[in-house]
Formats: C-alpha cells, sequence, structure tokens
C-alpha cells in the first residue's frame, strides 16, 4: 500500500509539472507562429489543462481498467466546479465579465446533455466514443472561430497578460516535448498506484477515479484558477473550469468507449452524473448574469458548492464500505 502511495503521489507531481511545462512551450510555440492570446488561451490552455485526464483517461482504457477513466473524468468535472471554483471564489468572489463565457456555458451544457442521451443505454460504446472524440474536434474548431470574432472581449487581455515572454521556437518545442513526455510517464505511474490502491481496499475503480485521480488531475485547473482569481482575471479563472469540463466530457469520456467499450456501473448514471448536472446547472444561473448583469461566485455560494462537495465525497465512502 505504502509504494503504490508513494506511485500515486510522484504521479500528481510530474502531471502537474508536466502540464505547466506543455502549455509553457504550446502556447509559446503558438504565439511564435502569430496563434493571437485569445486563441491560444481558449484552445492550447483549455487542452492542456485537461492532458493530464486524457492521459490518465487514455492509459487506465488501454490498461482495462475504463471504470478509472469514466470516473476521472466526471468526477474532474465535479471537482473542477465544487471544489476548484469553490475554493477560488471563497478566496475571491469572481465576477464574470466575457460575453465569450456567456456563448460557452450553453455549449458545456449541450454537450453534457449529448454525452447523457449516448450513456443512457448504460453503456459506452465504441460509437460513442468516436462520436464525443469528433465532438471534441468540432468543439476545438468552434473556439478557434469563437476566438477570431471576439477579439475585443475582456478575457483578451487577460490572456495576453498570461502568455509566456518570447522564447526561441527550439527551446518552446523542448518544453512542449519534454511536458508531453513526462505528462505520459507521471499518467502511467499514476494509473499503475490507482489500480493497486483499488485491488488492495476492494473497491472499484470507478470509486478511485472519482476521488483520488480526480482530484490529482484536476491540480493544474486549482492552481491555474486561484492564480486567476488572485490577479483579478475572474474571466479566466471560470473560463479554465469550463472549458476544462468540456473536454473532459468529450475527450476524456471518449477514450474509454473507444479503447475499452463496455457496461457502465450502475451509480455513473444514478449518482454521479446528476450530480455533475446540477452542478453545471448551478455555475450557469451563477456565471451566466441574467437580466443584462454581470455572473458573480460569491463567497456563500463558494461555501456551498464546497459543502456540496464534501458531502458527495462522503457518499461515496459510505457507498463503498
Amino acid at each position: 500500500m505504502l509504494m503504490s502511495m508513494l506511485a500515486i503521489g510522484a504521479g500528481f507531481v510530474l502531471l502537474v509539472w508536466g502540464a505547466e511545462r506543455f502549455v509553457l512551450g504550446a502556447s509559446a510555440t503558438a504565439r511564435n507562429f502569430g496563434v493571437s492570446p485569445l486563441i491560444v488561451g481558449l484552445t492550447i490552455v483549455g487542452f492542456g489543462t485537461s492532458a493530464p485526464e486524457m492521459l490518465v483517461s487514455g492509459i487506465a482504457s488501454w490498461d482495462g481498467n475504463p471504470g478509472l477513466a469514466i470516473g476521472n473524468a466526471l468526477g474532474s468535472n465535479i471537482t473542477n466546479i465544487a471544489l476548484v471554483l469553490g475554493l477560488a471564489a471563497l478566496v475571491k468572489p469572481l465576477t464574470v465579465h466575457s460575453q465569450m463565457l456567456r456563448r460557452e456555458l450553453p455549449v458545456l451544457l449541450m454537450i453534457m446533455v449529448l454525452a447523457l442521451v449516448l450513456l443512457l443505454d448504460g453503456d459506452l460504446g465504441r460509437g460513442d466514443g468516436l462520436l464525443l472524440l469528433l465532438g471534441m474536434a468540432m468543439m476545438i474548431y468552434w473556439l478557434v472561430m469563437l476566438g477570431l470574432r471576439s477579439r475585443a472581449d475582456p478575457m483578451t487581455s487577460e490572456y495576453d497578460a498570461e502568455m509566456p515572454k518570447p522564447m526561441p521556437v527550439w527551446t518552446a518545442l523542448m518544453w512542449l516535448i519534454l511536458g508531453m513526455v513526462v505528462l505520459f510517464v507521471g499518467s502511467r505511474i499514476l494509473v499503475h498506484g490507482a489500480v493497486d490502491i483499488a485491488t488492495q481496499m476492494g473497491v472499484s475503480d470507478l470509486v478511485i477515479g472519482l476521488t483520488i485521480i480526480a482530484i490529482g488531475t484536476s491540480l493544474p485547473e486549482l492552481a491555474a484558477t486561484i492564480m486567476s482569481a488572485l490577479r483579478n482575471e475572474h474571466d479566466i479563472a471560470i473560463g479554465n473550469v469550463i472549458g476544462s469540463n468540456m473536454f473532459n466530457l468529450l475527450g476524456v469520456m471518449g477514450l474509454p468507449g473507444l479503447l475499452a467499450p463496455g457496461p457502465l456501473e450502475a451509480e455513473v448514471l444514478t449518482r454521479d452524473y446528476p450530480l455533475m448536472i446540477g452542478l453545471t446547472l448551478a455555475l450557469f444561473v451563477m456565471a451566466y448574469g441574467f437580466r443584462g448583469g454581470h455572473g458573480r461566485i460569491n463567497r456563500w455560494e463558494a461555501a456551498l458548492l464546497l459543502v456540496v462537495y464534501v458531502g458527495y465525497m462522503y457518499i461515496i465512502y459510505r457507498m463503498s464500505i
């Protein structure tokens, strides 16, 4: 058990560092080729912060543990809203000014409904996985088009301030490749340790994916969101979570369907997916900004999100013993 816990800890460290280097290298490379900071932020940063989930999901599915991959996808989305945004807004209430986020929120809801329709038969098949991954490609294209049309959006200046300093192309590519390698190694170590712990504790891969793995792979989002909140980059703080959740539902959920198709555990549709829907709807109500005003997540709402998350962890614990 000790070695498995050490493997998980080492995997988390490598994932966080690898994701940061990957985003740095990819962002610098894109900027060297003239890509605008807004498009870099919407696509590369969003994909980069979800890279740990995607690699863990892919490796777990390839190794025959699709439950861990599905739990990682749903658990990361729940963690992103309830824990990551909850902690960030508790530190500093978040106000939404970006019209772009007002467009992304309904799309996130649509993606969530699409994934639910595919899962309602209790099976995540290869066709479902292909549809989800195709949806991810379409989403990336839509984000690029949205970025090209929304250059005056408040997020533009926030992303511009967050872009890495200019660096030679070869340096940027070095960080990009190194980040990818470290992400892969960290994912492999993490999955190995997580499967060992699940076996020794007698719990399902789904539970490990929803809890330990989801929290660990959400660490890049947690760090980025809290730092953005402290820098008064509120739109980026919420945008990181929205983008990550879209990538999780399409890319992270698509991989187990493609690589290890099979039936879902019953709790996915009776416990985990309904909570994710509820939290996403709550985020929509708080962040959309109805009646022409700005969306806002204040401290009492943040505290409520954290209470929901703690309650969810307790329910999983009680159902697992």
